[in-house]
């Protein structure tokens, strides 16, 4: 009889040893996606060149497709095999989230374009505004990055509150600076409106990702 190792067999309608590590791995890296491209945006803005900022985005934005994919077919690959009450809920909780991080993901992508768009400009106190946002967002991420990896209920309960307590304030404040120098100055009509259009984005941008804690919420809770 031969002594050596014999490799293992999985019957079929059986879930793959660590197919859940890396969903979570997967998942984690659709969440450093969106941190890179508004840290792109960010870095741009520091070092005024904006050139190639769209085509980096684009690229980043190609990735997240990707993983979107891969993760539908793993969490429908797992759907059809026996789960347990916690596996189901967290592969719903992902499934369910792909949508919202791929908004997320063009919701980066459009203010990257806009910013190179207007690089000319972008230096104005107009499109300034939009930073505070890019900064408090980048936060709300890596919170959420660490509430999903850790399972810290803490973690996702931040993410919702400072979306609450300061994004919302913060998108409103834009908006309100936005009108009054378009009301001063009218030949800034196109920087204003594009300056508003940004904020939309970062504001919805922060919308989904309160989506994404919100689930994680329930499959921490659940589990304990």
């Amino acid at each position: 009889m031969d002594g050596g190792a014999h490799p293992t067999h999985h019957a079929p309608g059986t879930p793959t040893p660590g197919s859940a590590a890396i969903i979570t791995a997967r998942f984690l890296r659709m969440l450093s996606i969106t941190l890179e491209q508004l840290d792109a945006v960010r870095d741009a803005n520091e070092r005024a060149e904006f050139a190639g900022l769209t085509a980096r985005a684009e690229r980043l934005e190609a990735e997240t497709d990707a993983l979107e994919r891969e993760l539908e077919d793993l969490c429908l690959q797992a759907f059809a095999t026996p789960l347990t009450e916690d596996d189901l809920a967290f592969h719903l909780m992902v499934f369910r989230s792909l949508t919202n991080l791929e908004r997320v993901g063009d919701y980066a992508f459009n203010v990257a374009r806009d910013l190179e768009t207007f690089a000319p400009r972008t230096r104005s106190a107009t499109l300034q505004d939009a930073l505070p946002l890019v900064r408090l967002l980048t936060q709300m991420l890596e919170r959420l990055s660490y509430a999903f990896a850790e399972r810290d209920l803490q973690a996702a309960r931040e993410v919702m509150r400072m979306d609450f307590e300061q994004v919302d304030a913060l998108y409103e404040q834009m908006q309100r600076a936005s009108l009054t120098r378009l009301l001063e100055r009218p030949e800034d009509t196109d920087v204003a409106l594009t300056a508003g259009r940004m904020a939309r984005n970062l504001e919805r941008l922060g919308d989904h990702l309160v989506n994404v804690a919100e689930r994680l919420e329930h499959v921490i809770l659940r589990a304990s």
